[in-house]
């Protein structure tokens, strides 16, 4: 079984099960009313920038026998759709299997997949959605995707992929893209530029989401995983994306010069 050791442990988050549950706890509102969700978007930043926007969005849904998790390629390495097909991943709070069922039928329902872990090897943006799974659930598989600078018919394709092969499975699923806004502008400038990719977000269109970053040149760099992510969800039937929180790291560090954004969506 090939097991994947953690990237960034004891530097994104706390490297140890205590002071990373101690980390995350913070972040989290146990009383919120939880949603079934199709689809979320999460920021991977250090949790000490982006984890009360992540730890927001995780508060709000229901649990899933499986999270399919969409992640930026930042690397280079692999292939530009590369799955981790089996085994499982290690973090500080235990081991999370894969769902090698699932993993197998999306390689089976497309050849855009590819079976690969050079991608995932030192890749952070799907790794660091994982410890705010386990603090909150029990018993979950993930299907790890790492995607590469990928065009919009390729995104539009690999979301009705996805959503063929997920509703044609027994038990629930959710997507997670994995994504920042923008990075190392003003806290205006981000503000300003973000807040037009979330409108889009929002209205759930992923051909929108797609120009509007390319035409404003906002460096939000998950935004191949959460175009694939909306049309996915918009093929299972959404109705609706809500916001739920919007933070930039100059709340943090109070440097407004240069921050990153981080913005937490719901859909369902």
């Amino acid at each position: 079984m090939s097991i994947r050791r953690p990237a960034v442990a004891g530097t994104f988050y706390e490297g140890t099960e205590t002071a990373l549950k101690s980390q995350i706890s913070p972040f989290i509102n146990e009383k919120d009313p939880k949603q079934k969700a199709l689809g979320v978007m999460a920021p991977h930043a250090g949790y000490m920038y982006s984890g009360s926007v992540a730890g927001a969005v995780y508060s709000k849904i229901k649990p899933a026998d499986t999270f399919l998790i969409l992640g930026p390629n930042h690397t280079g390495l692999g292939a530009e759709v590369s799955i981790f097909p089996e085994g499982a991943w290690e973090f500080p709070m235990g081991e999370v299997p894969i769902d090698e069922r699932l993993a197998k039928a999306l390689l089976e329902g497309s050849n855009d997949f590819t079976k690969d872990d050079l991608a995932h090897l030192s890749e952070h943006s799907i790794e660091v959605q994982v410890p705010f799974l386990q603090y909150l659930f029990n018993n979950f598989k993930i299907v790890p995707v790492c995607l590469g600078r990928l065009d919009l018919p390729m995104c539009l394709k690999l979301g009705e992929a996805i959503a063929k092969v997920l509703e044609s499975r027994s038990g629930t699923t959710v997507m997670v893209a994995s994504s920042d806004m923008s990075h190392y502008v003003s806290r205006e400038v981000a503000e300003k530029k973000d807040q037009l990719a979330i409108e889009a977000i929002k209205e759930r269109d992923p051909g929108k989401l797609y120009e509007v970053v390319r035409k404003n040149n906002i460096s939000m760099c998950g935004v191949i995983p959460t175009v694939v992510m909306l049309a996915a969800c918009n093929a299972m039937g959404a109705t609706n994306a809500s916001l739920v929180k919007y933070s930039t790291s100059g709340d943090v560090t109070g440097d407004l010069r240069q921050v990153v954004g981080y913005a937490g969506v719901v859909v369902r």
